[in-house]
């Protein structure tokens, strides 16, 4: 592949962004929805976060910044979840 075919993009960071970001959106949800949903989801994308941040460190860094964005919100995710979101509020 010729550097000009080459894809510069890493589409499994932007799934991995995507799906995180609906995680922590639907993480809010009260009477455990949110934690089905929004933990559901926060595991889907921490999975994606694992194979796009490999992917993108064997493209010398291309694609990094969505995978940052998407373990921010798992990270939060997570966070809300701890303190009863989705659970109780």
């Amino acid at each position: 592949m010729s550097y000009a075919t080459e894809r510069r993009t890493n589409p499994t960071a932007w799934a991995a962004f995507w799906v995180g970001l609906a995680g922590l959106l639907l993480m809010p949800i009260p009477l455990f929805i949110g934690f089905v949903l929004g933990g559901g989801l926060s595991l889907v994308a921490t999975v994606l976060v694992v194979i796009a941040l490999f992917k993108g460190l064997a493209r010398s860094g291309k694609g990094i910044a969505p995978v940052v964005f998407a373990a921010i919100f798992v990270l939060l995710t997570w966070g809300g979840i701890s303190v009863g979101g989705g659970i109780l509020w």
